[in-house]
């Protein structure tokens, strides 16, 4: 294949499905690992993406990046969007829950990069972009402890890849938007906020190809953006 490939979790719906759409716009062909039966989303075309099934809890990286390189021959990008949003308190006694919290926001995007690595290599500008969240840069409230321990660890992934990857060309980004209008979005608004006072899925994704797109020598190891004025404080 001629076209940019990129690899992306999460794209179903919310940030994942406008990153998907905005690539598709942009010439790249989009491989979508989806839960369940995976059934390419309506607003995309079967000429510039493809659905294959993936669960971020079954460990399934290897097989869909294989799948990936008979069909395609090559992966330029790899964008894991795919999170779990958990309102438990951080002293739960739910091992098992702040397992499976770890296992889609920290464990699962480390293991496709991990999977996708020599490809990216091979492809020369190899990117990756990690989707955190500010709560993955300051702990803001109670409500949100559980949830900011895991995307500080989605965090520094992305650090640990753009130094394990810089000489071969690969660089990676952890992208950390604060109240997006989605329903993740609105959940952790909990009221306070409108979809239109929200950052905008359109916007981001925008942000999210400009970033893969930008040359080597213009590299970002993290961007943090809000529709509040907190900012990481």
């Amino acid at each position: 294949m001629t076209r940019k490939v990129m690899l992306l979790t999460g794209g179903s719906r919310g940030i994942g499905l406008g990153i998907a759409l905005e690539a598709a716009r942009r010439g790249w062909f989009v491989s979508l690992g989806l839960r369940g039966e995976a059934a390419l989303p309506q607003e995309l075309a079967a000429k510039s993406a493809e659905a294959v099934t993936y669960d971020a809890t079954a460990a399934g990286e290897a097989a869909w990046v294989e799948g990936v390189m008979q069909r395609y021959g090559r992966i330029d990008a790899v964008v894991a969007c795919a999170g779990l949003l958990d309102h438990d308190t951080i002293v739960t006694q739910d091992d098992a829950a702040v397992l499976r919290l770890f296992e889609v926001n920290a464990h699962a995007p480390r293991r496709l990069a991990a999977a996708a690595w020599q490809p990216l290599i091979d492809s020369g500008d190899g990117r990756i972009v990690v989707m955190a969240s500010l709560s993955g840069k300051r702990v803001k409230s109670q409500r949100s402890g559980l949830y900011a321990f895991s995307k500080f660890a989605a965090v520094g992934l992305a650090h640990a890849l753009r130094h394990e990857g810089w000489d071969h060309g690969i660089r990676a980004t952890a992208i950390c938007p604060g109240l997006v209008a989605t329903d993740m979005g609105l959940s952790a608004a909990d009221g306070g906020y409108s979809p239109e006072d929200m950052t905008q899925v359109s916007d981001l994704a925008a942000l999210t190809l400009n970033t893969i797109e930008m040359p080597g020598t213009l590299c970002q190891a993290e961007i943090t953006l809000n529709c509040q004025p907190d900012g990481i404080h």
